[in-house]
């Protein structure tokens, strides 16, 4: 029979061969995703102006950030052990002071984009002009501001303990994380800002037809609010479990002295760490699969504008390498100007 320790010591290599390769697989996922997103809402000036599409860059750009941060962490682990990152009270309170930024940023853009749907598709006049897209950039910064002192503020609580790694040492903020801010804050508040606010836009939208609008607006709220509705139902899926295990989690720590308890605890820990993850990565595709509409402007954006730009740029550098072929084949140029 095997003993405990090397079952807990299978379990531990398990946990870090799957963090890895699920890493790395979310975060190739999660580059194109949010890279595409940034792409499309930004080159597309219909989007230009739109406070949600604004909304969905930031939480776009968050993402890139905490996939970088991860998937910097996930190599250093996997190079050095635990003691890269965690190892020490700067690494231990860093690695989440940064997660909790961009998670508390993702997870309130999605409330943004939902609550600003609500405003803009509503029937009175004087709601849908309440919300500029200058009141959103002030809110959102915000907010933006407040979560990184809030992150700074609980981040710095977390210390090396010799049994239990890296943890909440501050009885106080055990007590704050516990009952407020994964329950609350990091929980239940943006499920159900998201959820409600997004319901009732769905269900503006259904009678926005009445509304004295231009097709053209109307067209992009119908597009933006069903792309929304789809993005708080998946946000609202991922996010409960992973929220259920951390308030767990911190109120009964598992002592590295009960090796294999320990060991399972890390495992569980990384599969609905992995979970949450895709939370960053699935706005794009669920874009894409909800909404025809959507498909088109990626299309778009990445064969007539991104593609035949590539193109002009690739003929432009043989043209001046090679500037004879100007003169000698002239076909040389037709052939760019179509690609353009």
């Amino acid at each position: 029979m095997l003993s405990s320790s090397s079952v807990s010591d299978r379990i531990l290599k398990f946990t870090t061969q799957y963090s890895f390769y699920s890493n790395f697989i979310i975060f190739g996922f999660g580059v194109i995703s949010n890279a595409l997103n940034l792409l499309v809402f930004i080159q597309l000036k219909l989007f230009r102006t739109n406070r949600c599409a604004f909304y969905i860059t930031i939480e776009s750009i968050s993402n890139l950030i905490y996939f970088v941060f991860t998937i910097s962490v996930t190599i250093l682990t996997s190079i050095y052990g635990d003691t890269a990152i965690g190892g020490s009270n700067a690494g231990c309170k860093i690695k989440y002071i940064v997660g909790q930024i961009c998670a508390l940023t993702t997870f309130y853009m999605v409330c943004f984009s939902a609550v600003d749907q609500f405003f803009s598709t509503n029937h009175r006049y004087n709601l849908r002009q309440m919300c500029t897209l200058k009141l959103g950039r002030y809110f959102a910064y915000m907010f933006i501001c407040f979560v990184i002192i809030h992150s700074i503020v609980l981040g710095s609580s977390y210390d090396i303990k010799p049994t239990l790694g890296c943890v909440i040492s501050n009885y106080v903020w055990i007590q704050y994380s516990t009952f407020f801010f994964y329950p609350i804050l990091g929980g239940f508040l943006p499920i159900i800002i998201a959820s409600s606010f997004s319901i009732l836009a769905y269900r503006n939208v259904r009678h926005i037809i009445r509304q004295q609008l231009p097709i053209v607006r109307r067209k992009l709220d119908k597009q933006i609010t069903a792309m929304v509705l789809m993005r708080v139902i998946a946000f609202v899926c991922l996010l409960l479990p992973y929220i259920t295990y951390r308030i767990y989690a911190i109120n009964f720590p598992i002592s590295q002295s009960i090796p294999t308890a320990y060991a399972i605890a890390q495992l569980i820990q990384a599969i609905f760490t992995s979970i949450n993850l895709i939370n960053y990565i699935i706005n794009f595709y669920i874009f894409i699969i909800f909404s025809s509409r959507f498909r088109r402007q990626v299309k778009l954006v990445l064969v007539k504008k991104c593609w035949k730009r590539w193109t002009y740029w690739c003929c432009h550098i043989n043209n001046r390498i090679e500037p004879d072929n100007n003169i000698k084949t002239p076909n040389s140029q037709m052939k760019c100007d179509e690609n353009v």
